[in-house]
């Protein structure tokens, strides 16, 4: 292996693993256990899992500069009866949006989709360059991507799959990011039709100063250079790739020790977030990173006063630590905020049960659903407990 192409395997992995939710580290395991086993074992986890396998309506949109954005309805089922009795067209039910987040995609939401179809009907997107969504247009032009520009494409998303009727909006980090920018272009939108809003993971600001659980001698290091890499990952795309292919073992140990708060997740479910974060190109990694660390919309969440909230956080969580949520919840006094014990960053996939309990209790309060609604059980990963308040 030539010394660039090292350099590059290792620049892809740090710099992939920070932008997904795995910013330093190795788990035990990739030292004790071959590298063979270790590939047999993942090619075997990726034909066993269901994960990321459920479709709905699918359709298309263009954002303002032409990108594509693909996004899937689940409609809830037809009452034909209940057309019959009214004689009329029935008031247009609640629509929740689904916004995934970083280096991920709407099959991110796995769990909650299943536990909810047929219950609400709901719309799960692709933000720009991620999953099946195109590549960014305006970005293949030399435009930064933006956070503003994110949450403009998710009014495109509505527009096309949500033209009318009440709307709960859900985000986890990123697509947390993207409802806040939403909420800061659109007042009126928010105004006039969202009913309620979840925020998962998220941050409304200063993720500059998160140091990703490493030493602060650590992370001013890595920020002093970080704009050069990620200079040099758009400028050999193809080199890094291959290195990142290579160093594909030190990529997984990362992510399960920093995308996940507990030792004992399915390797199903881990397996799985390593495949979505594994599709983003490090490319588009590299256009997405700045974004997110100039983000600031502390000021939107205004845009929330008067809206039933839930605000959810990891207590491990070392990409949106929880600190950040306890601050949302400041600006937001009447949202409920609840802290899980044990999680990390991808808490929708890590406490799936949880997680759909609370959005469960979200759509109930905002009249999307009755009150006595069970879903069920849906995805018992790992023992799951929650703090509360912060």
């Amino acid at each position: 292996m030539s010394e660039n192409w090292r350099k590059a395997g290792w620049a892809g992995a740090a710099i992939g693993v920070v932008a997904a939710g795995a910013a330093a580290g190795v788990a035990v395991e990739r030292l004790t256990v071959g590298r063979g086993i270790r590939m047999k074992a993942r090619l075997a986890l990726d034909a066993s899992g269901p994960y990321g396998t459920l479709r709905g309506a699918e359709g298309t949109c263009r954002a303002e500069d032409g990108t594509l954005l693909h996004y899937e309805v689940d409609e809830l089922p037809e009452d034909a009866s209940k057309r019959r009795r009214l004689r009329r067209k029935p008031a247009p039910a609640a629509t929740v949006v689904f916004c995934h987040g970083y280096c991920l995609g709407q099959d991110s939401w796995h769990f909650q989709r299943a536990a909810l179809r047929g219950v609400v009907r709901a719309v799960y997107w692709d933000q720009r360059s991620h999953g099946r969504s195109g590549r960014g247009l305006a970005q293949a032009d030399g435009e930064a991507v933006s956070i503003e520009q994110l949450g403009r494409d998710l009014k495109a998303v509505i527009d096309a799959a949500a033209p009318e009727g009440p709307l709960v909006l859900v985000g986890h980090s990123m697509g947390g990011m993207t409802i806040m920018a939403l909420a800061a272009q659109y007042p009126e939108l928010v105004r006039d039709r969202v009913v309620g809003v979840a925020l998962v993971g998220t941050s409304s600001g200063r993720l500059g100063e998160v140091t990703y659980g490493l030493p602060s001698v650590g992370v001013s290091a890595v920020r002093r250079v970080l704009p050069g890499v990620l200079r040099a990952l758009c400028s050999q795309v193809e080199l890094v790739e291959k290195g990142r292919r290579a160093t594909a073992d030190l990529f997984a140990g990362m992510i399960k020790r920093y995308s996940f708060g507990s030792p004992d997740v399915d390797p199903d479910v881990a397996r799985f977030a390593e495949r979505l974060i594994e599709a983003t190109p490090i490319d588009v990694v590299a256009e997405f990173f700045p974004a997110i660390m100039l983000h600031d919309k502390t000021a939107a969440l205004q845009g929330f006063a008067d809206l039933p909230v839930t605000v959810i956080a990891g207590d491990r969580d070392m990409i949106t630590p929880p600190e950040h949520s306890v601050a949302i919840a400041a600006e937001l006094p009447d949202a409920e905020l609840v802290v899980l014990e044990d999680t990390g960053h991808l808490m929708m996939l890590e406490r799936p049960e949880t997680v759909t309990a609370l959005l469960t209790e979200l759509l109930a309060r905002t009249g999307a659903v009755p009150a006595a609604t069970n879903v069920g059980g849906h995805g018992s990963t790992a023992a799951s407990t929650a703090r509360p308040g912060g």
